[in-house]
């Protein structure tokens, strides 16, 4: 389930399904991503106020250069640049990682059992390129991940009520799963989808129980009092952003 929660008064929603791993998904108010000139004041305070929730250096908080790929690196103290790059695992207590969105699907990963995790950015290329299962076969062959093991946040994403696609886009997503009915719907010859199901859908399909993932209710179009939405205001550059911190456990300290 969601909740809502405060960083300097400022809302952010988290999931309570991985409570192990500090993570939430930024609002208009917590904005840590824009190119528009009236806030970029409250860009780099919210970024500051968050690094301080963090306890993290403002260097330790590292995002890549998205480009619509499904290409995924893991995050490194020794990098500071991450190229043409969608997905950033985590394994690491020092830094923080973070991506950005405006309608486009986050999704979060963890392994409760190794305490890793992965954020990633699935817009329909990501999920044509099928990016959530990517990650968790990187996680399987680096971490030796079990699939009992991994959870999953799927964050604020253009809702199916607000996602109309072409024909070309629909077959590409649709030979990702085994049967696209549940996240189609079809009005007046216009092919709505939804993103966040297709998603979710890869990943049970992978292996990933059911029951360990949550999907974010809101729709960043319909919500757009709360959330960007690039096809609500036709092309914003401002962007929430899903962040990922590990915490060290119990047995690990």
């Amino acid at each position: 389930m969601f909740h809502i929660k405060f960083i300097n008064k400022k809302r952010v929603i988290y999931s309570d399904i991985i409570p192990e791993a500090e993570h939430f998904f930024t609002t208009r108010e917590s904005v840590i991503r824009s190119s528009e000139p009236e806030i970029e004041s409250i860009v780099k305070e919210n970024k500051k106020d968050i690094c301080n929730y963090l306890k993290i250096d403002k260097a330790m908080l590292v995002s890549p250069t998205q480009t619509h790929s499904s290409n995924i690196r893991i995050a490194s103290k020794t990098l500071d640049s991450y190229p043409n790059t969608d997905g950033l695992i985590l394994d690491n207590y020092s830094q923080a990682v973070y991506l950005n969105y405006a309608d486009c699907t986050p999704i979060i990963l963890y392994d409760k059992k190794h305490n890793i995790g992965a954020v990633l950015h699935a817009g329909w290329r990501g999920t044509a390129g099928e990016i959530g299962p990517k990650a968790i076969e990187i996680m399987k062959q680096e971490y030796f991940t079990n699939n009992e093991d991994l959870y999953a946040v799927i964050g604020p994403t253009i809702a199916i009520c607000c996602y109309n696609i072409g024909e070309d886009v629909y077959e590409k997503l649709k030979q990702t799963i085994s049967n696209m009915e549940p996240y189609e719907t079809f009005v007046y010859e216009k092919i709505y989808v939804d993103l966040k199901g297709i998603n979710k859908q890869q990943l049970i399909d992978f292996g990933v129980p059911r029951e360990n993932i949550d999907v974010c209710p809101y729709c960043t179009s319909c919500n757009n009092d709360l959330f960007y939405s690039y096809r609500k205001e036709k092309g914003t550059t401002s962007r929430h952003s899903a962040i990922l911190k590990l915490i060290p456990q119990k047995e690990e300290i």
